[in-house]
This record gives C-alpha cells, sequence and structure tokens, in this order.
C-alpha cells in the first residue's frame, strides 16, 4: 500500500503522513522543504520517498504526477495549501494569485489525473484538504475562503459523479476549523478560537477518509457551528464573517 500527501512538511499534512505510517502505508512525501521531508522521513518507520516540487507550478504538477504514479498507490491527499489576511482591495495580488494556483489549480490538475489512473482500477482514495471557510464567503479572507469553496464543491460534485457511475473509488474533504499549524503564520493572522490539535485532526481525517465520509469536520464544536451556519440567513453570514475575521489581523 502507497499513499501520497502534498504539503507533507508540516501541520496537518505532516500527521496524516505518520497517521498513514503507522497504518503501514508507504509515503511519498511531496513540499518544497526537501529539509524538512528529510527529517520526517528518518522518523518514520516506513519506506519513504521525498519529491520536492512547487506546486503553484502547474507543470511541477504534471511532472509530480508522471513520477507519483503506480499501481500500488491507493491513496493521494491533496493537502497543500496557504491562505492571507486583509481587505480585498489592498491584498498583494501575486501572492493571491500563488494561492489560487496552489489551493485550486494544483488540487484540480493533481485530483484530474489521480482519479482518472483510480477509476480505470476502480480503486483508490482522494482526500482534498478544503476547510470550514468552504461553506461561506470570508471579508477580510476573501480569497482563500474563495479557494477553498472550489475545492469542497469541486470534490462533492466529483463523488456524486461516482456514485452514479457505480465507482468503488472514494473521493472526500476535510473541512476542519482552525488548527495548530503554521498557517496563522504564513497567513499572519492569529485564530479567534483554540485551534485543534493537528495529530487530532489528521487521525480523525485519516479514519474518515477510510470510512469513505463524503465531508470530514473534525471537532464536536466545529459540527455544531456548521449546523447553526444552516440555520442563518446567507445575507447575514458574509457580516458574522468579517467580525470574526477581523479580530485575527494581528
Amino acid at each position: 500500500m502507497k499513499a501520497l500527501i502534498t504539503g507533507a512538511s508540516s501541520g496537518i499534512g505532516m500527521e496524516i503522513a505518520r497517521e498513514l505510517a503507522a497504518r503501514g502505508y508507504e509515503l511519498i512525501l511531496v513540499a518544497r522543504r526537501r529539509d524538512r521531508l528529510e527529517a520526517l522521513a528518518r522518523e518514520l518507520t516506513v519506506k519513504c520517498r521525498i519529491l520536492e516540487y512547487d506546486l503553484s507550478d502547474a507543470e511541477q504538477c504534471r511532472m509530480l504526477y508522471c513520477r507519483a504514479r503506480s499501481d500500488d498507490l491507493e491513496i493521494v491527499v491533496n493537502n497543500a495549501g496557504f491562505g492571507m489576511c486583509g481587505p480585498f482591495a489592498t491584498t498583494d495580488l501575486d501572492r493571491e494569485l500563488e494561492m489560487i494556483r496552489t489551493n485550486v489549480v494544483a488540487v484540480h490538475i493533481l485530483t484530474k489525473l489521480f482519479l482518472h489512473d483510480f477509476r480505470l482500477r476502480n480503486r483508490g482514495y482522494l482526500l482534498n484538504v478544503a476547510s470550514s471557510a468552504g461553506f461561506m464567503a470570508g471579508p477580510l479572507m476573501a480569497t482563500y475562503y474563495a479557494t477553498k469553496n472550489y475545492v469542497l464543491r469541486l470534490t462533492e460534485a466529483i463523488r456524486e459523479e461516482l456514485r452514479h457511475e457505480g465507482s468503488a473509488v472514494v473521493i472526500s474533504a476535510l473541512c476542519p476549523g482552525p488548527v495548530k499549524t503554521e498557517f496563522n503564520d504564513v497567513a499572519d493572522v492569529r485564530f479567534s478560537v483554540p485551534g485543534m490539535d493537528a495529530k487530532r485532526c489528521a487521525r480523525i481525517a485519516v479514519r474518515g477518509l477510510l470510512r469513505k465520509k463524503q465531508v470530514i469536520v473534525p471537532g464536536m464544536s466545529m459540527k455544531a457551528a456548521m449546523t447553526a451556519r444552516r440555520l442563518t440567513p446567507e445575507w447575514f453570514l458574509p457580516r458574522v464573517t468579517y467580525h470574526v475575521q477581523r479580530r485575527k489581523l494581528k
């Protein structure tokens, strides 16, 4: 058994790698920071292959697929991504475009290419890491929220297509709330509520994927928040989100 994890050098991706290694999977670890991947590989007791790619580059996404595809690849985790905070009118355009390429384009390319192989074999698992942000609009993190909406809705649509085919391939979306990772440092924010432990999030994610759940929302408090969201008028949600996001600004 073999699994590929993008963004495996830290946070949720690193913890998913540890969780899958504990289950006996050989790993393909993907990120830009090779030194961190090497340190993780030395820690794990399973065979690890390290691939250093910048997934904001579409051509490198295609190169990754060509190098990683194999008949014994069973799981692909699209985890690489980042955020940024601030008013849309003033945030850096080039950084936002890099975010869209990483959070959206890379997930789209890798999902499409690996799904093709999985469908031919009629087996395999795809986990796309979205966010609780994927359920709504996000003033002051407008682009990040939009990218996670894309990931979530793409995953749900593909899953329905697979259901109509009668395919045994599984695709799931992970939608955590705040998690204790490097995310807030990269996005230059601070969480307004305590973040979930990344190890716990990864454990729930892997268990949910292997149980073939469509949308995995770790934590009872976040599940309750998602239930409350469904009862809230759409026009009111951005107003609430704005005030939540405003408290995150450093």
